[in-house]
């Protein structure tokens, strides 16, 4: 690239535009047009980050949008080491950055990286919520926080060009989406709900008044295209099935729109909804879900995404097939640009 290209504009997770400018060596980016942070970058093996000026105004900022433009353009790297003179404190309060074994020396790992909450949450709830135990039903569980609204997710996907988010369902704005969707034939083939309005405000409902199910729309551009449940495992019908933890968080997934289908376009919402369900509380340790055995494509679209099939089981209704996926293999393995 000759020293004085531009490179590509792209946007921080929550609506503002990040542009990069490569001259004589020099990595310089600004945000909102506004100077943010200059490096020196040397890529020969681990990226090594030196620091020519920062913004003296928002330096963790600075060095977020740093870590954030480094690690979404090398999708492959998994930690930048930099150099710096002053010791970060913010940083390595956050995690964003921990010490190296040299004096001056901090790394930012990817794996810690896509584990800070926001701004991928954005006003979301982020604080972890106190524990105490309950029963309910026969079921001894965790006292689970008031459930959001809203949305509670975004980020902007670099591979698709598209912002993904999630916002919790609302029965007056989504019914008759919901209701289009579940009764697609391609749709009710797997979760078996076809029905009428009021048959579906009625199931809408019951999910809205339970405290273990969270019901999402996904979005691609702020247009809705998916339906998600999330619920807490340890009061689901799957917890005797399986050792379920008390911060285990289960998904049920339906994509409504034809032109979001396809395996570009799961690795995307799949990421991004497993994502949320690890930032949203930190205590989870596992993702899991139950699609019918037999429904061998989402099963093949959850592997690619690193799920594994722990066994086959029977539900009442259904043969199933367990997936899970553990907390460290996500983030060791995150996907996610």
């Amino acid at each position: 690239m000759p020293s004085d290209a531009a490179l590509q504009t792209t946007h921080t997770p929550r609506w503002r535009s990040l542009s990069a400018e490569q001259r004589d060596g020099l990595l310089c980016l600004s945000l909102e047009a506004r100077p943010l942070i200059t490096l020196r970058v040397h890529t020969y093996g681990t990226p090594v980050v030196q620091v020519e000026y920062v913004c003296s105004q928002r330096p963790y900022q600075a060095q977020w949008a740093a870590c954030y433009w480094l690690l979404s353009q090398h999708a492959t790297c998994q930690t930048l080491t930099w150099q710096l003179h002053e010791v970060p404190t913010q940083a390595l309060a956050s995690g964003l950055l921990v010490s190296g074994e040299q004096s001056g020396q901090y790394l930012c790992e990817r794996a810690l990286f896509w584990q800070l909450p926001q701004p991928w949450l954005g006003d979301a709830q982020t604080a972890v919520y106190p524990q105490q135990m309950r029963i309910t039903a026969g079921k001894r569980h965790p006292l689970r926080a008031p459930k959001p609204r809203g949305e509670v997710y975004r980020r902007f996907d670099a591979r698709l060009g598209s912002w993904v988010s999630l916002r919790t369902l609302d029965i007056e704005h989504d019914l008759e989406r919901f209701n289009r969707w579940q009764n697609e034939p391609r749709v009710e083939a797997f979760w078996q709900e076809g029905g009428s309005l009021a048959q579906h405000r009625e199931y809408l409902a019951k999910l809205e008044a339970d405290p273990h199910t969270l019901t999402l729309i996904g979005c691609f551009d702020d247009q809705p295209f998916a339906y998600f449940e999330a619920y807490w495992a340890k009061e689901d019908r799957i917890a005797p099935f399986y050792q379920a933890d008390d911060y285990d968080r289960g998904i049920h997934m339906l994509v409504g729109e034809q032109q979001h289908r396809g395996p570009h376009k799961v690795a995307s919402w799949l990421c991004a909804l497993v994502h949320y369900l690890f930032l949203d509380d930190p205590r989870t340790q596992r993702v899991v879900a139950e699609p019918r055995a037999d429904n061998a494509r989402m099963i093949g679209y959850m592997q690619d995404q690193c799920f594994h099939c722990d066994k086959e089981f029977d539900f009442p209704h259904k043969r199933a097939a367990l997936m899970i996926l553990g907390r460290e293999r996500f983030f060791d393995r995150c996907a996610l640009i």
